[in-house]
């Protein structure tokens, strides 16, 4: 697919030079405020509103760095109690606790459980773990909508956690095989038998990689084809990445990341920033060499988000019980989508696809939306999930659609920072996403914010959130 979109799309999609990357003043003005009062509101009779009370999440750290020593549930559990810290919500008002990630520790596969004992949960309070690669917090989160919809809990905790600074490493499978038929051999002899047919090749450990398993493909390289695909050229990712990281500084250096909750981290001092950020010029950018399609890939370690350790936690609520219990809501949880596509060529597309079908439920156009907060898995990955919403040929030829659904202004998107700066704990970003779109709407006085991401799998979700009256 990468050849036959390529030459196409040199002719049909927009330069993304034409955007523009620097940082933009996000305080609201009053025209964006008399904007947000004129549109008309989501609620629908006879559904019950469901709100986003409060959104929190530990600092987001490379991995290998100050949380090295710890478990995922140390993260998720420090996450719970920043959480409860923040809102004074009562442990036994929680009805559940639904958590997502991605690469499980077998000691603690139900992570949402393990965290929530952790952080002195009743032992009567049902947890569970669920995974969807990259949007799995996101699942998280639309399974707290369900069960709130359907009349089964008042109030429930979404979050995700990710530890990439101890992911389990596999002995090789004729290990396993051999360590599994040990375990079951009766005899002396056939213990004996069975250590001595133990090779060299026996000894090589299965590492966990980043990859498809339908394709065997790296992300990494998947992102490369899709920009190479799209044309997106190496400066235009060096140039989004630059933009993230200063984004994410200003934010950083303004107090407007007030998601972070500061962590003890045990034996040793307090972490209260992420430590990812990296601001830089595309000059530093341009002496990288490609990470994945060598010599002549793109994709760089500075254009793509990096291995992070991080937790988030969000408290979500129906709007008559979060009132009722004294709660003044950040923002109501509207539609929401998931959409799924062919993982060897359009792997990363998700946002192309589910913005639009998103805002058609919601009854929304793109210009109805203040607040974008989009995944940067790479910045080839964003970059191309703009060019395709531009362009007419993709929509009819891909979509199914008589035209394109135009892309984002980046006077929208990720006006904090996002996950090239910010980082990326793949089950923790997606609670990450939705609580930046509440705060953002308050701080910049919108009514409407969209979410979307890509997924491994060749997956995606898009949500609309909208303002609470302030």
């Amino acid at each position: 697919m990468a050849a036959m979109l390529l030459k196409p799309f040199r002719n049909s999609l927009v330069n993304a030079r034409d955007f523009q990357f620097a940082a933009r003043s996000i305080s609201a003005s009053s025209s964006l405020q008399a904007q947000a009062k004129s549109k008309k509101t989501l609620a629908k009779p006879g559904v019950k509103n469901i709100v986003l009370v409060e959104g929190v999440r530990t600092p987001f750290l490379q991995s290998g760095t100050s949380y090295a020593d710890l478990m995922p549930h140390d993260l998720a559990r420090a996450a719970l109690q920043g959480l409860l810290h923040r809102t004074g919500f009562p442990k036994d008002a929680v009805d559940h606790i639904v958590y997502g990630t991605v690469i499980q520790e077998v000691k603690t596969s139900n992570v949402a459980r393990e965290a929530a004992l952790g952080a002195g949960f009743s032992d009567r309070t049902p947890a569970h773990t669920v995974t969807m690669a990259c949007i799995s917090s996101n699942q998280a989160m639309t399974s707290a909508v369900g069960l709130i919809a359907a009349g089964q809990c008042d109030a429930v905790v979404a979050g995700g956690c990710e530890f990439m600074s101890d992911v389990p490493i596999r002995h090789s499978r004729k290990m396993r095989k051999t360590m599994l038929s040990l375990n079951k051999a009766k005899t002396l002899g056939a213990r004996l038998s069975l250590l001595g047919s133990i090779r060299m090749a026996h000894l090589a450990p299965d590492l966990p990689a980043v990859a498809e398993f339908s394709t065997a493909e790296t992300m990494g390289h998947s992102a490369d084809r899709l920009a190479a695909a799209f044309g997106v050229s190496r400066q235009e990712q060096d140039e989004f990445a630059v933009r993230s990281h200063a984004l994410a500084k200003k934010a950083q250096d303004e107090g407007l990341l007030t998601d972070v909750v500061s962590f003890k981290v045990p034996g040793k001092d307090i972490v209260s920033k992420d430590n990812g950020i990296r601001p830089s010029t595309l000059e530093q950018m341009a002496k990288l060499k490609p990470a994945f399609v060598k010599p002549h890939g793109t994709v760089t370690a500075a254009n793509s988000s990096f291995l992070t350790d991080g937790a988030s936690a969000v408290l979500i609520m129906s709007e008559e019980k979060a009132l009722a219990m004294g709660f003044k809501p950040k923002a109501y949880l509207r539609d929401f989508v998931y959409v799924s596509q062919d993982p060897k060529d359009q792997l990363l597309l998700g946002p192309a696809y589910a913005t639009p079908k998103v805002l058609e439920k919601s009854g929304l156009t793109l210009a109805d939306i203040d607040v974008f907060e989009y995944h940067e898995a790479f910045a080839g990955q964003v970059m191309a999930n703009l060019k395709a919403m531009e362009s007419d040929w993709f929509a009819q030829n891909y979509m199914g659609r008589k035209a394109k659904v135009g892309a984002p202004s980046l006077d929208k998107l990720n006006l904090w920072g996002g996950s090239l700066s910010l980082g990326h704990p793949f089950g923790a970003t997606g609670c990450r996403l939705v609580t930046a779109v509440a705060n953002r709407l308050k701080k910049e006085g919108g009514q409407y914010g969209l979410v979307a991401a890509c997924a491994a799998g060749g997956q995606g979700h898009a949500m609309v959130i909208e303002a609470y009256p302030q």
